[in-house]
């Protein structure tokens, strides 16, 4: 891989590497061997940074692991990517921030925190819209959909590289919901999003925003009667320690997108966006088998606990949708109608 030599990357280059004295992390600058036998050819003496605001053991690193695995496998180790877990370089926001700024190129997270960026990612907040993953997974996929979501991301400054996700996010309660009416008064802690306490006032329930670092000891302590969340969420903080159901209202896909600098990745050599978008591809499928495989056993362990997993009839789903169409209009009249329409294409309503 020949060394970067113009002034834009250079440029890119030096805004990746100030965050080094700022955030004090050791290893981005981590050395290479240089190849031997070359005079006019060097190798990358240094790590791009990935950043993720999620722990360790997530789908959401082992996304970003295996995108930076096939990077220097497809490089043939001539291409470095370190990734940084667990908010140690800045929570969702600030990764976000400093990826628009290039001094981070590439960042692994869930699209949720994105809507206040790049509005038109509010399409992933349309409740209840698939009655499996695999739809799912087949409208993010779909060329002309992929497509309009990249350009909104190419908008705000990123690439997109991949989509994949954790999962469906379920309700967890001591409250057993086994038809629409359950819902009603229930206390849930929510994200702080103007569409997801919107979809949980439409089913009656009583949405309330709080610190997720607050969750466990809301409902240990009875301050809330309910949560949502992935599964792998639900597992990994022990909430359904303190839940007697969960409910499989799937309301919302969790996605995580791979995103990079559009700039950095436009400034890079024709031959390393394209090792980037094979990466990201492979790490893609990887994340999606992963994420399957971790809800069967999250499921299990969530059985096993004692706790009660409860399957919504078609019926009540129904419901839920209908009580949902005014969600669905004011996401509706902020967005891009291509992209509505073409998310919503095919989905019987």
């Amino acid at each position: 891989m020949k060394k970067f030599t113009t002034a834009t990357t250079d440029i890119n280059k030096r805004r990746i590497l100030r965050v080094v004295p700022v955030l004090a992390v050791a290893g981005i600058l981590s050395v290479v061997l240089t190849g031997c036998g070359s005079s006019d050819e060097e190798v990358q003496r240094y790590s791009w940074p990935l950043a993720t605001a999620s722990p360790e053991d997530t789908v959401t690193q082992l996304f970003a692991e295996k995108f930076a695995e096939e990077v220097s496998d497809l490089s043939n180790d001539k291409m470095k990517i370190q990734v940084y877990a667990n908010s140690t370089l800045g929570g969702d926001r600030d990764l976000l921030e400093t990826c628009s700024d290039g001094d981070i190129p590439f960042v692994v997270q869930n699209t949720a925190p994105q809507v206040s960026f790049m509005s038109d990612l509010a399409v992933f907040d349309l409740p209840c819209v698939f009655d499996s993953l695999d739809d799912c997974r087949k409208k993010i996929d779909d060329p002309e959909f992929y497509s309009l979501i990249s350009d909104v991301y190419t908008d705000g400054g990123y690439h997109l590289l991949g989509m994949a996700d954790q999962g469906f996010r379920v309700m967890s309660t001591n409250k057993a919901v086994n038809s629409f009416a359950d819902f009603k008064g229930q206390k849930i802690r929510t994200m702080e999003n103007s569409y997801h306490l919107a979809f949980w006032k439409a089913l009656g329930a009583n949405p309330t925003p709080m610190s997720f670092s607050e969750v466990y000891i809301g409902l240990q302590q009875h301050t809330i009667d309910a949560q949502e969340n992935p599964y792998e969420v639900i597992v990994s903080n022990n909430l359904y320690e303190q839940q007697d159901y969960v409910v499989e209202t799937n309301h919302l896909p969790h996605l995580i997108s791979l995103i990079v600098n559009d700039e950095f990745f436009k400034d890079l050599p024709k031959d390393e966006q394209e090792i980037m978008t094979e990466a990201a591809q492979l790490a893609t499928e990887y994340a999606r088998e992963q994420s399957d495989a971790r809800i069967a056993d999250k499921i299990a362990t969530i059985k096993e606990s004692g706790t009660e997993i409860i399957t919504l009839s078609d019926e009540t789903r129904k419901e839920i949708r209908d009580a949902s169409k005014g969600v669905y209009e004011s996401i509706r009249e902020v967005i891009d109608p291509k992209i509505y329409d073409s998310y919503m294409e095919g989905i019987k309503k």
